[in-house]
């Protein structure tokens, strides 16, 4: 038998989580390749193959796009309960929530600056286009504030109760707060 091939697509996804998780607890600087590479489980050669170096690396890291694809894949009607059911399950799944990223931003200096207009661009400015009636891009900042609200009591504050109850019995107490912002009144 041959060496073990690796799946690009898995390993690559395993890269960015391990970079993410260090970004969201250090500085971009003091983040090196070896340390991600340690993290993901891989050599840093393989993370070069794949990302070419750290700076496409930490481009791809600090877009929402991906995430915001998810996040917003839902018709506008029930938009509010898919976005709570979004951040929870990310939370509860994957053990973390990539949207809180922005919550680290101000560690991060130039890079943090990249990060807030990322966020800017590819969340909150995605959402506002979605939205009729006026103050598209103040509800969505509403919206986006209160999904970014309740991962930070999940997964930072790690309130007991948020942590305890059914992911479907939040939704339907914190879906209608994050729809309010979402629809107008007729």
């Amino acid at each position: 038998m041959g060496p073990v091939r690796r799946d690009a697509e898995a390993t690559k996804a395993l890269i960015l989580k391990a970079a993410r998780h260090l970004l969201a607890r250090h500085a971009h600087a003091d983040i090196t390749l070896k340390a991600v590479a340690e993290r993901a489980g891989v050599s840093a050669p393989l993370i070069l193959k794949y990302f070419g170096n750290k700076d496409a690396l930490f481009a791809r890291v600090m877009s929402f796009d991906s995430d915001a694809d998810a996040l917003l894949d839902a018709p506008l009607s029930d938009l509010g309960r898919h976005m709570v059911r979004h951040v929870l399950a990310s939370q509860r799944e994957r053990g973390a929530d990539p949207l809180l990223r922005i919550a680290f931003a101000p560690l991060h200096g130039d890079h943090g600056d990249i990060l807030r207009a990322n966020f800017r661009a590819q969340v909150t400015g995605r959402l506002a286009a979605r939205l009729t009636g006026p103050d598209a891009g103040l509800r969505a900042e509403l919206a986006v504030s209160a999904l970014v609200g309740l991962g930070v009591m999940y997964g930072i504050a790690r309130g007991p109760h948020l942590r305890d109850t059914d992911v479907e019995a939040i939704v339907n107490r914190y879906g209608p707060l994050v729809q309010a912002q979402l629809t107008t009144e007729p």
